[in-house]
């Protein structure tokens, strides 16, 4: 029997390199909920066992009974009928079953909604598990932040009707937001929210582009005051399938075929509320969309694992010119820069989850159960602002680095197997295929990179890494660190001249300022990591005969950490001379350097 948790030795130690902690106690508000509910944990050590059960629960389905058949769901796809409703291929419909059946499918809802009340960084953890299997399985699973949100801003009349339906995975919803002429500008939302005589919400418009838009629940954003423009004329509103919601044609897409892309008419749809009209942009759907990004992350993290490891084992098993082509130095290099950048995007995704669970719980805290001492009250404050702040501009990073780092995996690993990489007798070419999505839903690269700069540029960044390279390290990476405040003083000058250029040049350069930040977070994070206290062996390969020979996490994790930070410090002061230089032909020379627009 596989096992996608136990057999990623990256996750396991993250898992016991990373202090669960105080998310658990955080979560479990002390642990107050084992006298209401038998099986909410009463402890740390509880909490984390049921972390840990739950996860290798998940790994062992996904290895044994989801990833064998993800290749018939990405031939077979969804069917739309002539009813307006959808058949899901059986691979996809049997999945979903057995996860409600497992229990996982409130992975982040309360205990007294039937869920398992687990920090989002475990839920990560999880959708990275499961995308390795079915990428476009995940987008059903990786729903689940609609419930979230329900329990987050709606009554606790509609708490009650739909999120225990949620826990025991009965439903699955959709997050109904972009339209024809709405894409990634939310604020141009046309479709109607209106109210009759007797003061009940109906629907009316199209929307496109629905990612499991023939779900049970669908949260839709909608204008509510027609004569306001922009975000402050959009309200939140829930409703369900039924003779008035018309799913009008399925998206023929490149990849994740598993995954039902919709396009909806609504024809006066009766619906409900969620929270208070005019915040259905902010903060109701903002919340949603960061929790989607996230979820994309560890999307990206699933299928970049997957195509690594076909073409790892392709290149051990392959020979030409009479040798393994893992023998051969091109290769090899290939090989490791993939490894690398996969366990980068691990770790910053990781960190990632960990930071919003403390914003949450820092938060709640200050909202429900503040402390009775007013100096406490105030560092308590302090801690959730500056937390959210990190979030915040982590949150568009780790969306960013991970979707990217998953289309260079998996286009490598394609090149690695090479004429056999490009045929369907491969995995490769439908995690190439699944990969191309994850740059562009929920978000463009390039629009993560404009909601991050704003973080680096603010300060949030110095901060942050001020707070990293403050934390203790093992001595062997002390040399490292110095490579990395080098770098922070590099990066804070091109901070400062790019501040005196204004706002279009911060954008302009905005990739080059977050790419750089990512490198000196990830170096230090790998330098926590070198200097982990965990007792881990892993194995390495012993050649061609892969003889089970093993080494410590920890110094492979120092080996790790050096090509990493010494291979970036040149491209950290390339960039930053780059951004330096001031060079504004982009804006000044536009015309001359496109060309006119080509004819059709």
């Amino acid at each position: 029997m596989g096992n996608f948790y136990t057999d990623n030795d990256d996750i396991r130690f993250l898992f016991r390199h990373i202090d669960l902690g105080p998310l658990a106690e955080a979560f479990e508000e002390g642990f107050r909920f084992t006298r209401e509910f038998d099986y909410a944990p009463a402890n740390e050590a509880e909490a984390i066992r049921n972390y840990e059960m739950v996860l290798e629960s998940l790994g062992e389905l996904c290895a044994d009974f989801i990833a064998p058949r993800a290749e018939g769901v990405d031939r077979a796809g969804n069917r739309l009928n002539e009813d307006g409703t959808v058949t899901r291929p059986q691979g996809i419909a049997e999945a979903l079953e057995k996860l409600g059946q497992a229990e996982i499918m409130g992975f982040t809802l309360p205990h007294r909604f039937g869920g398992l009340n687990f920090p989002n960084l475990v839920y990560s953890m999880a959708n990275e598990i499961l995308s390795r299997a079915d990428a476009s399985l995940m987008n059903i699973f990786g729903l689940q932040g609609i419930a979230d949100t329900i329990n987050a801003f709606a009554s606790e009349e509609i708490k009650q009707k739909y999120l225990p339906a949620f826990a025991n995975g009965k439903v699955t919803g959709a997050m109904v937001l972009t339209e024809p002429d709405a894409g990634s500008d939310l604020q141009a939302v046309k479709l109607r929210a209106y109210q009759d005589g007797e003061g009940r919400w109906f629907l009316h418009g199209v929307k496109r582009f629905i990612t499991n838009g023939c779900g049970d629940v669908l949260l839709v954003l909608a204008r509510s005051e027609p004569d306001r423009s922009g975000g402050l004329g959009l309200s939140l509103l829930l409703c369900e399938p039924g003779p008035t919601v018309h799913i009008r044609r399925l998206e023929d897409k490149l990849g994740i075929h598993g995954s039902p892309t919709c396009e909806i008419f609504f024809d006066h749809t009766p619906c409900a509320l969620i929270g208070e009209r005019q915040r259905g942009l902010v903060p109701y759907v903002a919340t949603l969309m960061n929790g989607a990004r996230i979820g994309i992350a560890a999307q990206s993290l699933g299928i970049a694992e997957a195509a690594y490891r076909v073409a790892r084992d392709y290149a051990a098993s392959r020979r030409q010119f009479s040798v393994a082509i893992e023998k051969l130095p091109a290769v090899r290099d290939m090989l490791i820069d993939m490894k690398i950048a996969l366990e980068a995007g691990r770790a910053l995704l990781y960190d990632t989850s960990r930071v919003v669970d403390l914003a949450i719980a820092y938060n709640n805290e200050v909202e429900n159960r503040p402390p009775e001492d007013k100096d406490a009250q105030k560092k308590l404050k302090d801690k959730a602002r500056i937390y959210k702040r990190y979030a915040g501009m982590l949150t568009p990073m780790s969306k960013y680095y991970c979707s990217e780092m998953c289309n260079r995996v998996a286009y490598d690993a394609l090149q690695v197997l090479g004429g056999s990489g490009f045929m369907r007798d491969y995995a490769c070419e439908r995690h190439a295929r699944d990969a191309r999505i994850t740059t562009i839903y929920e978000g463009t690269s390039q629009l993560q990179v404009v909601a991050a700069v704003r973080g680096v540029c603010s300060g949030t960044a110095e901060k942050y890494l001020a707070e990293l390279a403050a934390l203790p390290y093992d001595p062997q990476v002390s040399d490292l660190r110095a490579r990395l405040a080098e770098g922070t003083q590099q990066l804070l000058a091109a901070i400062e001249f790019t501040k005196a250029q204004g706002n279009d040049y911060m954008d302009l350069y905005g990739r080059a300022l977050v790419d750089v930040a990512i490198d000196l977070i990830n170096g230090y994070l790998f330098c926590g990591q070198a200097s982990t206290m965990v007792e881990m062996n892993v194995p390495v390969a012993g050649g061609e005969a892969r003889n089970g020979q093993t080494i410590p996490m920890k110094q492979r994790k120092a080996a790790l950490a050096r090509r990493y930070i010494e291979k970036n410090a040149p491209k950290i002061q390339a960039l930053t001379d780059l951004i330096r230089q001031g060079d504004k032909s982009t804006f000044t020379e536009y015309e001359a350097l496109v060309g006119p627009v080509p004819e059709a």
